[in-house]
């Protein structure tokens, strides 16, 4: 084993083209950046229409890409992806086994799609520059169930899909409200049959019957509060943790890995149960996790010597100006995360280095499509990005040290 294992981790890429000719010196220099460590790693935000065909599965946020996107991110500099997200089933199971079929091809260390349950509950691993990494990757939604990969028996085929964290989102109301919302129900003739109805094409959600009750796809929950909270699947969770539990007792430096759009109102908030799962796979043995889906950068947080990068926000994002939600120009601004780790696995340092998608001159224009490839930040871009992430991040006791344009955190 090397003494020393560099492992960068940048935002999510919704890539949907082939950007290989742009030629800007601010871009070349993050591919250097990422060809240069030992192991690079980011979340492929699509699903590929290859041989396997497919056919849309949403509506207006429905995305697919050509595998020719895969040619571009081993170009950056990308040898391990994370395949579990909200896009993964866009083209359904045969989106799914298209993307399996280039990832595998182009030799990516791979996680989070699969061709059964089975398969899917596996971490994935390789021996790269002398070290043997794992990944596991999951995704909490929401989403419907058919989107996640299930194993087959007598009555029913193996379905290709997600590696799943089930998630399930509660409204919180006092119990006044919960009270006029049962008389609500009965008054208007709700049943379980209705609701068996109104849940399809997933199954009905499970219910505490003293404190829960569902009308159509919303669960209301009796509390002291008025809110929302998420309830995680213990046997989910409790499934992927083995998996990161095998892995770290074998040796590897496993990344655990968590796609979901359970996002807290306030974008840059971390929802309590996302600090909760993170910990569980550290406690689990990961060496670091890693979660994208709010589309902006959210505190890092250092917890028993291992980084937590609770978002990343976005590194490649193919979207179109008619988009008006991704305006923000947070949503374009991220940082590459160059994590050092030592002979035993254990984190030395972070460097964090900025980047803007598209570039300062794009960030400035406003129209989206221009917006095509990261390029290292400098100068007071830099520094914007970096201030803000430490600010955050020392609200959790964490110290970025700021200089020459390079966040660092020394452990």
């Amino acid at each position: 084993m090397n003494d020393r294992f560099t492992l960068a981790v940048t935002g999510q890429s919704l890539i949907k083209h082939d950007i290989r000719d742009i030629d800007a010196p601010a871009y070349r220099k993050v591919q250097s950046l990422l060809q240069e460590v030992d192991l690079s790693f980011t979340n492929f935000e699509s699903t590929i229409l290859g041989n396997h065909g497919g056919w849309p599965l949403k509506g207006s946020f429905f995305g697919c890409s050509d595998p020719v996107v895969l040619d571009t991110l081993k170009d950056i500099g990308f040898q391990a992806l994370s395949l579990s997200n909200n896009h993964a089933f866009d083209l359904g199971p045969s989106g799914v086994l298209s993307t399996l079929e280039e990832v595998e091809k182009r030799g990516f260390l791979h996680a989070g799609l699969g061709r059964n349950h089975a398969q899917v509950s596996r971490a994935s691993s390789a021996v790269i520059g002398g070290r043997r990494v794992a990944i596991v990757a999951m995704d909490g939604g929401p989403g419907p169930d058919f989107m996640y990969a299930a194993d087959g028996d007598d009555n029913r085929p193996a379905r290709p899909g997600v590696n799943r964290l089930g998630l399930s989102q509660r409204i919180e109301v006092d119990g006044i409200a919960f009270e006029q919302l049962a008389a609500i129900r009965e008054k208007v003739g709700y049943t379980a049959i209705d609701l068996a109805n109104d849940s399809q094409p997933d199954d009905r959600p499970h219910l505490d019957p003293q404190t829960e009750i569902a009308i159509a796809r919303a669960v209301f929950k009796r509390s002291d509060r008025c809110g929302r909270s998420v309830r995680i699947d213990e046997a989910d969770l409790q499934r992927n943790l083995a998996a990161i539990a095998a892995s770290a007792e074998n040796g590897s430096l496993v990344v655990a890995y968590l796609h979901h759009h359970h996002w807290a109102s306030d974008w840059y908030q971390v929802p309590d149960w996302v600090s909760g799962v993170a910990k569980a796979c550290i406690n689990a043995g990961a060496a670091l996790f890693v979660s994208h889906g709010a589309p902006v950068l959210q505190p890092i947080e250092i917890y028993r010597g291992r980084p937590i990068f609770y978002s990343l926000g976005n590194f490649i994002f193919h979207v179109r100006s008619e988009t008006s939600t991704w305006t923000a120009p947070e949503v374009w601004e991220s940082v590459i995360g160059v994590c050092v780790f030592g002979d035993d696995n254990r984190l030395v340092e972070i460097t964090l280095h900025p980047v803007v998608i598209g570039g300062d001159a794009a960030l400035a224009d406003g129209v989206l499509e221009r917006r095509l490839a990261p390029h290292l930040a400098t100068g007071e871009s830099a520094a914007r990005i970096l201030r803000r992430l430490s600010e955050q991040s020392g609200r959790l006791g964490l110290d970025i040290q700021i200089a020459d344009g390079v966040g660092v955190i020394r452990v």
